[in-house]
């Protein structure tokens, strides 16, 4: 019957078209022909009911073109047969049709365009040649609007289905864009399993769907039998028809969907055309308008609504038309291939359309639309909702940016992977602890106080090779807590984990919740010891010696000058012209006296006369002054400050010398950064380290603090731990400063959207100073840190000990000994040599001696006591008379004195 109806309908266009041939009113002609070509295909019933909606719509509304009636030719064929397509639209030329509507299959549209462009007949559809007009937006655009939300969402590794012979974007320009890890499938409806199999081995979360319509149900489903409907997956189709899908079984797995559409079916206007739509269907044809895939709710497709536009559009370039042009209609024919002269006008008017449809703003340029409007929308629990829009000018406008990043609402439960370090993350091996409970430290408070800020709850459990995460150089793989990420088995890890570029290259982090580098553990150096004659510490042993060797060359020289120098001779008994002799007060032990008396700053008996000699003992005297000032002055500070024997200041000293050993742990930042350094003092220091192996590396921290304190050995570690360890043990100490200067993070896998909420809620944290109350908390608890002595410049200098200045007393117990040693055989040389001497009956010469007893007359007789009677009673004697200058009696005879007798008369 439908064939029946256009048969008659070409009757009567014929006879009009002879009425137009013969009028020669200016503007459009009473009755303008089109036609379009539809495929043969199932399921493409909704285009062609849109389009004979719009020409019946057009003709009876008449407010475009009140005066024109437009017909319509329809011709079917097959997507896949060339031929059969040219034939259908050559039809379609020798019925006079003055444009062409195609459907948006690109296939059916190249066949289509060939001979519209031979022809010069417009037409309308998806197209990139000359005289088309193409509805469906410009490509250019639609890629660039798909790579915008990639980057919004920040994928850096991510897989593409597409099938042959169709795409929505251009896969070649796509990729070239992208900054990424693309893996690109060519699938098919029976492949689709395999890939996405494939695509879930691979670790592959990030997922842009790129295939016909008629498969997304079936792709569907496989995702289903995959299990690949939890929340770290993120599908981004490229059909702009998401709403039209069955996507009940992914509403509750809170799995990522996303898509942009082009017809809003919230707009008042949609609304009313999808129910006249309908109504239109039921009437003409007997059924209502249904979407072949949704059967619970009505969505207008895209496709549908772009043929509705394209009627509008030719029919607004129409009446634009109407106004200025003349527009003349000819038989035209496949077999003469003459050009329409009309048509490049008409085309030209086309392409001055502007206008809002139902899929939005309108407007074009060569032949391109260049305005339109992408609404992103995502499935969330119960609905699909808007979240944004992406416009060829304005690009993309995220208004709901905490569906992508805020979980809050979902009550997600996270696996996060740690490792244990003391104080970050450290364990109860209690039987009462379970779960959670188990882990306790610094990070993971950090963690709890985010995952409230933030709103997920968490399974925290340790990384099986309690490695943090390094790349071997020979394999490229990766280990530890990084490999766990990459490999999507873990949602978040958390610890003392460094931000590296390697590792950044392969995983993300947030923002550091902490500032540190990269020092040296060391032993404490060990106080110089104290020795008894710490007071000879200011002068070196060889100026001790050689003041000693100058104290005897300036006697014997003081003593040599003084001999020679006529001045320092005097006459002993001036008086005594008998006996005249002359003496030197520079004697050998005079020399010695004077000179260690002046080096001691003590005043002597002795002054020199001579001018040499005066020499002499000014010279020495400053030698003296200076000496003196010198000991002085470093006296205090060896005596008062403690001396650190320290064998190396900083890296560098490390690196010359050989006798203490470094090392550092393995597989970490720290052992990568010396690894990687192009600083030459680093170079040999991973030189040296990688010589050694295994004994330089460490799999703990533990490890290492224990091997420092056997001492011999320096150990490379991350600040922040060194200043945790060094507050508690007062036998170790940091060497120098920061190697280099990094952070702390919280790792994700790569387009994780956990990284920019969790990045927020620490700079949140350490806005208010949560973190810092916890790094208090736990790094200078008073309970647990050591008493370090001050070291500080302002600290007061350490009191003088008996161990420091004892050998001054030494040295005077000693002089007090050996001065009681000396007098001791100074009295017994006495008393040995010089016995007392008593007269016994004098015998007086009066002529010889004229009454003086002569020396001959005196007796010398042996003491009447020993030796030790003799000294106990001197011992007595200065004990009674103390402060007494002399004795009562003379006991002792000079033996250069003879006393004089008075004469016996």
């Amino acid at each position: 019957m439908r064939r029946g109806c256009v048969h008659a309908m070409h009757f009567i266009a014929n006879g009009l078209l002879l009425l137009q041939l013969v009028s020669s009113a200016l503007g459009v002609p009473p009755l303008v022909r089109v036609g379009a070509i539809f495929s043969n295909q199932s399921g493409k019933y909704n285009s062609e009911l849109a389009f004979r909606y719009a020409i019946h719509k057009l003709n009876m509304d008449q407010s475009l073109l009140p005066e024109t009636t437009v017909e319509y030719h329809i011709e079917y064929v097959n997507r896949f047969d060339s031929f059969e397509t040219v034939q259908k639209v050559c039809k379609l030329v020798s019925v006079g049709v003055q444009a062409v509507f195609s459907p948006t299959d690109s296939v059916l549209a190249t066949h289509i365009n060939s001979i519209c462009d031979a022809l010069d007949i417009p037409n309308i559809g998806r197209s990139a040649h000359d005289f088309s007009i193409n509805v469906y937006p410009s490509q250019q655009y639609v890629n660039q609007a798909f790579i915008d939300v990639i980057q919004y969402l920040n994928w850096t590794r991510f897989g593409i289905l597409h099938e042959k012979d169709f795409g929505i974007i251009n896969l070649h320009q796509f990729s070239r864009s992208v900054q990424c890890e693309v893996h690109m499938r060519q699938v098919s409806q029976k492949s689709y399993l395999s890939v996405l199999n494939e695509f879930k081995g691979k670790e592959i979360h990030n997922i842009i769907i790129d295939t016909n319509s008629d498969g997304i149900s079936i792709l569907l489903k496989n995702i289903l039998q995959q299990q690949m409907n939890e929340y770290k997956y993120h599908y981004l189709f490229t059909s702009f028809d998401l709403e039209t899908y069955d996507l009940e079984d992914f509403k509750y797995n809170f799995v990522n969907i996303t898509s942009f559409r082009l017809v809003d079916i919230g707009d008042v206007g949609v609304k009313q055309i999808l129910k006249d739509l309908g109504s239109y269907s039921h009437h003409m044809f007997q059924k209502p308008y249904v979407n072949l895939h949704l059967r619970k709710s009505v969505a207008l497709e895209s496709e549908p609504a772009l043929m509705f536009d394209s009627v509008y559009v030719f029919a607004i370039g129409l009446q634009t038309l109407d106004q200025s042009y003349t527009l003349k209609l000819s038989n035209l024919t496949c077999d003469q291939e003459i050009p329409w002269s009309g048509g490049l006008s008409l085309v030209n008017y086309l392409n001055a359309v502007e206008w809002k449809g139902l899929t939005g703003p309108i407007q074009f340029k060569e032949g391109q639309r260049v305005q339109f409007k992408l609404d992103l929308i995502k499935l969330k629990q119960h609905s699909i909702v808007k979240v944004g829009e992406w416009t060829p000018h304005g690009h993309l406008n995220i208004t709901e940016p905490s569906m992508f990043f805020d979980s809050g609402s979902m009550n997600v439960t996270l696996v996060v992977i740690t490792i244990l370090e003391t104080p970050y993350v450290m364990m109860h091996y209690g039987k009462n602890f379970t779960g959670n409970e188990r882990f306790y430290g610094f990070c993971v408070d950090i963690l709890e106080a985010i995952s409230h800020e933030v709103g997920f709850d968490y399974i925290l459990d340790l990384v099986p090779d309690r490695k943090y995460g390094a790349k071997d150089p020979e394999s490229g793989e990766w280990n530890g807590m990084v490999a766990q990420l990459m490999k999507y088995k873990a949602d978040l890890a958390v610890g003392s984990m460094t931000i590296t570029y390697a590792r950044e290259s392969v995983i993300d982090f947030t923002k550091p919740f902490m500032n540190l580098g990269i020092s040296i553990l060391f032993k404490v150096p060990t106080s110089e010891p104290t020795r008894l004659f710490s007071f000879m510490n200011p002068l070196a042993i060889e100026i001790w010696i050689y003041v000693l060797i100058a104290y005897f060359l300036v006697s014997i020289c003081i003593y040599i000058v003084g001999k020679l120098s006529p001045i320092e001779w005097k006459y002993t008994h001036p008086c005594d012209l008998d006996n005249i002799s002359i003496s030197n007060q520079f004697t050998l032990t005079d020399s010695f006296w004077f000179t260690i008396g002046t080096l001691m700053q003590q005043s002597t008996d002795i002054y020199p006369r001579a001018l040499s000699t005066r020499i002499i003992s000014s010279i020495w005297g400053f030698f003296s002054l200076i000496i003196v000032a010198s000991y002085t002055a470093n006296l205090a500070a060896f005596l008062t400050t403690e001396r650190m024997i320290n064998p190396i200041e900083n890296a560098e000293d490390l690196a010359s010398q050989t006798e203490i050993s470094y090392g550092t742990l393995e597989s970490g930042s720290t052992m990568t950064f010396f690894r990687d350094s192009m600083i030459e003092t680093y170079k040999k220091m991973w030189r040296s380290m990688d010589n050694k192996k295994p004994t330089a590396f460490t799999t703990t921290y533990e490890e290492g603090i224990r091997r420092v304190n056997q001492g011999n050995y320096a150990y490379l570690m991350e600040s922040t731990m060194l200043d945790y360890i060094v507050q508690r043990d007062c036998n170790l100490t940091q060497i120098g400063g920061l190697l280099d200067t990094k952070g702390y993070g919280i790792a994700t896998p790569k387009g994780s959207p956990w990284r920019d909420k969790i990045s927020l809620a620490i700079l949140e944290l350490q806005e208010k100073g949560d973190i810092q109350m916890l790094y208090d908390k736990w790094w200078k608890n008073t309970d647990e840190t050591c008493n370090r002595r001050s070291t500080s410049k302002q600290s007061k200098a350490n009191a003088l000990g008996l161990e420091s200045i004892g050998g001054v007393f030494v040295v005077l117990i000693a002089g007090i000994f050996v001065a009681a040693v000396v007098a001791f055989f100074e009295f017994w040389f006495n008393f040995r040599c010089h016995h007392k001497a008593r007269p016994i009956q004098p015998v007086v010469d009066n002529d010889a001696t004229q009454g003086v007893i002569l020396e001959s007359e005196w007796i010398y007789t042996p003491p009447s006591r020993c030796f030790w009677i003799e000294i106990f009673e001197e011992l007595r004697f200065a004990s009674w008379c103390m402060n007494k200058q002399k004795r009562p009696e003379l006991n002792r005879v000079c033996s250069e004195c003879k006393i004089p007798q008075k004469p016996i008369l």
